[in-house]
């Protein structure tokens, strides 16, 4: 990955510590991180950004995730960003297919399987 500009990221969860705790890892390792604890206005939210990655929590409000997905899914500029999916749903895979997500990853994840998703997620775009 070229590293003259930095690696952004969006992550949408209603969950403060979650937010605090993935942005400080992911700022950790090179990333420009973007939180957002809503997902009203999504394509306003992620447009001025246009990140490289997007997590996606199920119970964002307030339209939810799958929803959420499916509308950054539908708009011709962002589509491409490879969305990964978080629940703690048993049936997250399930979940993440509706939405149209690339991956998912389930909660709890501790921060190896996070950095993996995203690699992982990152090196199929």
């Amino acid at each position: 990955m070229d590293n003259t500009y930095a690696k952004k990221i969006v992550i949408f969860d209603d969950d403060e510590d979650i937010l605090s705790i993935c942005a400080y890892i992911l700022e950790e390792q090179g990333w420009e991180v973007h939180t957002f604890t809503d997902c009203n206005n999504i394509t306003e939210k992620v447009s001025p950004i246009m990140p490289v990655v997007i997590l996606m929590d199920n119970w964002i409000p307030d339209v939810g995730g799958i929803v959420a997905t499916q509308t950054l899914k539908k708009d011709e500029n962002l589509k491409s960003i490879p969305v990964v999916y978080f629940s703690a749903n048993s049936d997250i895979q399930l979940l993440a297919d509706q939405a149209g997500a690339e991956t998912y990853l389930a909660k709890p994840f501790d921060l190896e399987e996070l950095e993996k998703t995203i690699n992982d997620v990152l090196q199929r775009a």
